[in-house]
């Protein structure tokens, strides 16, 4: 750090742009006080590389409160002028998600008598969603728009004026999507829409003038400044480069601290109870009046417990909780006087590269653990610009929610900020908690391992109920026996599970190091298909427990390769009785149903395609989550690694290969047992059930498999680009050419049930290893890919029969007229019907 005195003097002289501008290329024109509102960085990020950091938000920059504030209550006076009193008194105005929320409100301020909503990223039980939509280049999309008065966002020919607020406008996409979707549901005349800066180009700016047309209101638009961005060709990737090449540089470095760590004090602020924490739900202008008759007492209780000799003092705030930190900075501001010099900021989501340089807009970062036990599962949060700036105290402010055990654990944002400051105090605000209209089902929570799975917690929340203190196995033949004369379903118990030989151990390892680039290049196809085709920022959602090692592999390759971190869900699906409804309401509460992309991983025949797409049509069908409210909008389409049987439009091969997760059940799978659905364990509004095998932890190779195709992800990527461009281009309807050879075979040897031919590598290992085969078909001259198979099949003496005319590598029959008798007593099968 080059210290603070020559940091203040560099600011008058450097712009904070320079940096990227001369590396990238990248030039930022406009008016005179552009250069002073913004400057310039980088980070991951698919669809941008750079990123406008502005100095008057308080979001990465720390900043004086009463720039801050005056910033956006000096937009919303000009929207006043612009509406006049009245309409000012009856407009609504909507901030955005995590960064305009501060601003959004200020804004709402300037108008003096509007209520205000700001979007939220953070789900809350018991409250309806009255809106939702995507942020294109954001790393984390989903708004969800939560009300408390379900009657905020209404329209209608006497509806008031709708001011959308966000901090820079830069192609328009955001609000104008935010806009197109309140309309439909709740039609006005005018939007006014607000920023700090307005970087639209002229193509953008035109499309608004179209826009307003087309949805026949009128849109206003109130900034503070404009220009535009020039960015030369091949910015995003030449961007992309630089990160990287600066993240290898830094890695392994620590940021400069103080020596020993400053005291963590906490500050009762006596917050006024009748006050919400902010416009999640909604800000009204009596909440305003109490707000402000409170916050010099606030004040004057943080002035009290700041060390006597400070003058520096950073008042920091937490991702959306923006606006109670910011006026809490201003009362401070007034309580201090012109003997302390106060900043604030806030905390973020976004990951942004940090350069120690003058011209560059982030010097330092500090990295997290997330503490208020986000919806899309843990992950890092983010402070910049305060390491080593030299601040005598921080406040930290966050609301009761946010107020865990990860904020005060020795990696957490208290430990974090204690190593670079005097004092630290904490300020807890009460998070607010709406009046549900009526009482819901309380949803469970998903389960994370260590506690269920061996896989990182990060990497997948299982929507299940755990019965692992439950006896659910039955031996093989007796739940045949069952299923087949209708006494049972085969979701209702489970298979003891299978113990692999040592030799079979070994062909499973041989196996995983001979097909992992072949799996790794599927991976990667499927994955970019999915982000070429469903958003930047899918949900992904694994049907378990075979779609899960995919779902996690799909979000290490996102991650890997776009610095995305996908949230990932397992749900269970059973054949003839449909998917998790619990699940499926779950998933709405959290996220955009438009964004979840069911998860598998292969496809036979094509049946649990087919149940799937009836399960969401009878869900949408019902109402969806809310039961009447209208369906949820969930696709029903499902992405799969490999779809031999031509069932399925998004995949990464119609190669039918060994994949070795086929292979073994629970141990390389996490050791989760496939899902149980039996009336007296599971309720109308219980997740479906599964046990974890925490006692075969010592057979587990879960985490090997992951490892070992993740490691080839670099050699594979150019053929996954090739293989991902030539996909996109090609005519990928489903041919179901599978499910006709399925019906043939089932003909030919008369079984005479579909639902006994099992079609695949994947399929045909599932059989022996669960159910009671009768006989094995094999694609004359398979090789490598169906030497599991033959072992399998001798332990358990099922013959294999090589034919020539088979769209698959092979098909494993189920005993078609079962009874124990059918089987030796050793359990083999025998040939006999």
């Amino acid at each position: 750090m080059s210290g603070r005195v020559r940091r203040e003097e560099a600011v008058d002289v450097v712009w904070s742009g320079d940096w990227v501008a001369e590396r990238l290329g990248v030039a930022l024109e406009g008016d005179g006080e552009l250069q002073e509102l913004l400057g310039l960085a980088l980070r991951r990020n698919p669809k941008r590389a750079h990123l406008l950091v502005s100095n008057v938000l308080g979001k990465h920059v720390p900043q004086k409160p009463s720039v801050v504030y005056g910033a956006g209550y000096g937009l919303g006076e000009r929207v006043r002028a612009l509406l006049g009193a009245d309409e000012a008194r009856r407009a609504v105005v909507l901030g955005y998600a995590e960064t305009a929320t501060g601003l959004g409100h200020a804004v709402a301020d300037g108008l003096r008598d509007a209520p205000y909503l700001h979007s939220t990223r953070r789900p809350v039980a018991g409250v309806a969603q009255a809106g939702g939509f995507e942020e294109a280049h954001s790393h984390a999309t989903s708004h969800l728009l939560l009300p408390e008065d379900p009657e905020l966002l209404a329209g209608g020919a006497e509806a008031s004026t709708l001011v959308l607020v966000d901090d820079e406008f830069s192609t328009g996409n955001t609000v104008l999507n935010t806009i197109r979707a309140l309309h439909e549901s709740h039609p006005r005349e005018r939007y006014v829409i607000v920023a700090l800066v307005d970087m639209r180009s002229a193509g953008d700016r035109d499309r608004l003038t179209a826009f307003a047309a087309e949805i026949g209101a009128r849109v206003d638009l109130v900034t503070r400044s404009s220009g535009t961005v020039t960015l030369p060709e091949g910015v995003l990737e030449r961007g992309q480069a630089l990160v990287a090449a600066q993240e290898a540089e830094q890695a392994g470095r620590t940021d400069e601290a103080s020596e020993g760590a400053a005291p963590v004090t906490r500050v009762d602020l006596d917050w006024p109870a009748e006050v919400p924490d902010g416009g999640r739900h909604g800000f009204t202008p009596d909440h305003r009046a109490a707000l402000e008759a409170a916050l010099p007492g606030m004040a004057e209780r943080i002035a009290g417990a700041l060390d006597s000799d400070v003058r520096r003092v950073l008042v920091l705030g937490f991702e959306e909780l923006m606006y109670a930190p910011l006026r809490l900075g201003t009362a401070l501001e007034a309580a201090l006087g012109s003997g302390a010099e106060v900043r604030y900021s806030t905390t973020t989501r976004s990951p942004v590269l940090a350069v120690d340089d003058p011209g560059y807009a982030i010097r330092t970062r500090l990295v997290f653990p997330a503490h208020d036990d986000p919806a899309d599962g843990p992950g890092d949060r983010y402070a910049y610009n305060v390491a080593g700036v030299g601040f005598d105290a921080v406040v930290a402010v966050v609301d009761s929610i946010a107020d865990t055990p990860e904020l005060h654990a020795p990696d957490g944002l208290l430990a974090r900020l204690a190593a670079h400051t005097g004092q630290v105090l904490l300020a807890v605000v009460p998070s607010y908690t709406p009046t549900p209209l009526q009482e819901p089902a309380v949803l469970p929570e998903p389960l994370r391992g260590p506690d269920f799975s061996s896989y990182a917690p990060e990497d997948v929340g299982w929507l299940l109920q755990d019965l692992s203190d439950t006896e659910l196995e039955a031996p093989t033949e007796e739940r045949e026996e069952a299923i087949q004369s209708g006494g049972a379903h085969y979701a209702e118990s489970l298979p003891v599970e299978y113990q692999p030989s040592a030799e079979y151990q070994a062909l499973f390892t041989a196996a995983l190091g001979a097909s992992a680039a072949r799996i790794a290049r599927a991976v990667g196809t499927v994955t970019e298909t999915v982000l070429a085709e469903r958003g930047p920022r899918p949900v992904l959602v694994s049907l378990a427990r075979a779609g899960t090692p995919v779902g996690v592999l799909m979000r290490h390759w996102a991650r890997h390769r776009h610095g995305l971190d996908l949230p990932h869900y397992a749900i269970s699906i059973v054949r003839g009785r449909g998917i998790d409804a619990t699940a499926l309401r779950w998933l709405a509460a959290h996220h955009d149903p438009a964004d979840v992309v069911f998860v598998d991983g292969w496809t036979g025949k094509g049946a649990i395609t087919r149940e799937l797409a009836a399960a969401i049509e009878e869900f949408e069908a019902s109402g969806g989550p809310g039961g009447s409210a209208g369906p949820a909008g969930f696709n029903p389409e499902i992405a799969v690694l490999a779809d031999p049987g031509g069932c399925v439009r998004t995949y990464g091969t119609r190669e039918d290969f060994l994949i070795p997760s086929a292979c073994l059940n629970s141990t390389v799978s996490g050791l989760i047992s496939r899902t149980v659905l039996r009336a007296d364990l599971v309720g109308p509004d219980d997740f479906h059930g599964a046990k974890f095998y925490r006692e075969l932890a010592d057979a587990d190779v879960s985490g090997d498999f992951l490892a070992a195709v993740t490691a080839r992800f670099d050699e594979v990527a150019d053929q996954v680009d090739a293989e991902t461009k030539e996909l996109l281009a090609a005519d990928r309807a489903p041919t179901w050419e599978g499910w006709a050879a399925v019906e043939r075979i089932s003909e030919e040897y008369g079984i005479h049930d579909v639902n006994l031919v099992k079609p695949g590598v994947g399929e045909t290992t599932r059989v022996l290893l669960r159910r009671v085969p009768w006989k094995i078909l094999a694609k004359r001259g398979a090789g490598a890919d169906l030497q599991h198979i033959r072992l399998l099949a001798e332990q358990r003496g099922v013959p294999v029969e090589e034919i020539d005319d088979l769209p698959y590598s092979c098909v494993g029959l189920i005993h078609p007229r079962f009874t124990r008798g059918a089987t030796g007593a050793d359990g083999k099968a025998v040939q006999g019907a």
